[in-house]
């Protein structure tokens, strides 16, 4: 079976992983808060470690939506320059901003696993649940990770194969032929 056919069979298997995490999360989340509201408007009390678990959720689905959005493509973008471009100069730039991306992610994922393995050293946990605060955070580098796994597999894709990606799986949407008379440039 050729690499390409393993990439896809693995980035498939943590797109589900990631979709879980962001349902789950975002089910939680909202089982939560409206517990919480409705204990604290019918009964005059509130879910203990409501806030807590709030946070906890919030930096899960945020640093699982984060390789989730590279992978669609739907991260935030600046493309004033981008979408002004054609061709081979458009297609680098692209690559240029991928594997960038990728560098700074692998960074901060690295700095974000020190910090996670000192909370686990450390011992600390929450004030109201007990959880383990390393496990309220392992997520981050996690997410940093696969999202820089993202924005390689962007640029590979770009690097090997016809045609603009705007990520591994999702092909520019935007390419356009210029009009006669405008620079393919």
């Amino acid at each position: 079976m050729p690499a390409g056919n393993y990439l896809h069979r693995l980035d498939r298997g943590v797109e589900r992983f990631e979709s879980i995490i962001l349902a789950g999360g975002v089910l939680a989340l909202a089982a939560v808060s409206i517990t919480n509201t409705l204990l604290r408007n019918l009964l005059g009390t509130t879910l203990p470690g409501a806030s807590e678990l709030t946070e906890i959720f919030m930096i899960w689905i945020t640093f699982a939506g984060l390789a989730y959005a590279v992978r669609r493509a739907r991260h935030i973008a600046m493309t004033a320059l981008y979408d002004q471009l054609r061709g081979i100069i458009r297609k680098a730039l692209l690559v240029t901003i991928s594997v960038g991306s990728a560098a700074l992610l692998f960074y901060l994922s690295y700095f974000a696993l020190i910090y996670v393995l000192s909370t686990y050293q450390g011992g600390r946990t929450t004030t109201a649940l007990s959880i383990p605060v390393w496990a309220a955070y392992a997520i981050v580098p996690a997410g940093l990770f696969l999202g820089a796994i993202q924005y390689s597999l962007t640029a590979w894709r770009n690097l090997s194969t016809a045609g603009i990606h705007r990520s591994f799986q999702e092909r520019e949407r935007y390419e356009q032929e210029p009009s006669e008379g405008e620079p393919k440039w």
